[in-house]
């Protein structure tokens, strides 16, 4: 960002938050603590942030009356997902700043455009083949090899919009069941775990990293998150370093994640793979609400905000685990573990597959006793 186009907020000043999800509660609550006010823009009347902010929008996001009313009345505009209509985005950056810029998700929202800039800054994917019909797949099968993972180009999360081949599978019908007229193929990785690393990035170009955090899926869901993640020291730091120069190379203002494969190569020491980057606060940063001197939503907050960023310093061995579904329904039982803490996000009734609260248990460090 330029200088003359950079955001200064001060407390009392409004930031607009696209998207009424979990993400957007959080990140509204995290304002209020800074003593910023939040109004929230969604087309979902039950949306769960609408119970924490004085304010709110119900509207479609191709409302451009309901979007003009709404950037008037704030200083600043974020998103809490990454797939905001790209007309909503232009009418609102029109009137209000709009943090991390809209062009970002030009990239991000299309996965072959995304591979494209991550392997164009020399960092490394799984091998990947654009895809536009039936015929271009078996041609990027006969390239890439089988099993392969194929995914639709745009508007896919938690395992939505892509499905693994393998040998014997009919691609004409896997291309059919998809139902896009893009997608791209990419090999299947061997990994031997999946990370993440949460970075902030500030107008000013400070980046901060959180720790590396392991993560555990469970049908294409995250389930349980670990911070730090069970790899060599030098690993992690080529990790964070990936996600830092991920965050400079889109000029980014905020949060992000970058998702990635870690994997051996043939008993080699193990290296990463960059799988997807979320622009916006993640799932898998969740730990850092109760594990870190900061958190992921405040730490955007500030970003967007001009505010200086925090350093996070991990209090101790994290683990985050997510109530999906009917686990809501079992929230008391973990109000009674020692250390643990438990975020309901109020959404309405449970249904396979929902992300319903989260919990976090951090385990202190312990320090050595002093030498007598």
């Amino acid at each position: 960002m330029t200088g003359a186009n950079r955001v200064k907020l001060k407390p009392g000043d409004t930031v607009g938050i696209l998207g009424g999800g979990q993400l957007g509660r959080m990140l509204a609550m995290a304002a209020a603590r800074l003593g910023l006010r939040c109004q929230i823009f969604s087309p979902d009347p039950e949306s769960p942030a609408f119970d924490v902010v004085l304010n709110a929008t119900c509207a479609e996001y191709a409302d451009v009356e309901a979007l003009e009313l709404f950037a008037n009345d704030v200083d600043v505009i974020t998103y809490e997902f990454e797939n905001v209509p790209a007309s909503a985005a232009m009418v609102l950056s029109s009137r209000r700043p709009v943090l991390p810029d809209r062009k970002i998700l030009e990239t991000t929202q299309d996965r072959l455009a995304e591979k494209d800039f991550v392997t164009g800054l020399g960092i490394g994917t799984a091998d990947y083949v654009d895809v536009s019909t039936a015929a271009g797949l078996r041609g990027a099968i006969a390239r890439i090899g089988l099993p392969a993972v194929i995914k639709t180009r745009r508007f896919g999360y938690d395992g939505k919009g892509q499905a693994i081949i393998r040998d014997g599978d009919d691609p004409g019908r896997v291309w059919t069941e998809l139902g896009t007229k893009s997608a791209i193929l990419e090999s299947f990785v061997p990994f031997e775990r999946e990370i993440s690393v949460i970075a902030a990035r500030a107008a000013d170009g400070t980046v901060e990293c959180y720790d590396v955090t392991e993560n555990e899926h469970r049908d294409h869901i995250l389930k349980i998150s670990r911070a730090p993640a069970a790899i060599p020291a030098t690993l992690a730091e080529e990790a964070r370093a990936i996600a830092g120069r991920i965050a400079t190379a889109l000029d980014y203002v905020g949060v992000l994640a970058v998702e990635m494969f870690v994997l051996a190569d043939g008993g080699a020491e193990p290296k990463v793979l960059v799988n997807e980057i979320a622009p916006r606060v993640h799932n898998s940063g969740h730990w850092t609400l109760d594990g870190a001197s900061v958190s992921q939503f405040e730490q955007h907050i500030r970003a967007i905000a001009g505010w200086p960023l925090g350093k996070p310093v991990r209090h101790g061995a994290v683990t985050m685990t997510n109530l999906i579904g009917d686990e809501i329904k079992d929230y008391e039982q973990w109000l009674a573990v020692p250390g643990a803490t438990v975020h309901l996000y109020g959404k309405g009734a449970p249904r396979p597959g929902r992300k319903m609260g989260h919990v976090t248990e951090v385990a202190a460090v312990t320090k050595s006793a002093p030498p007598r």
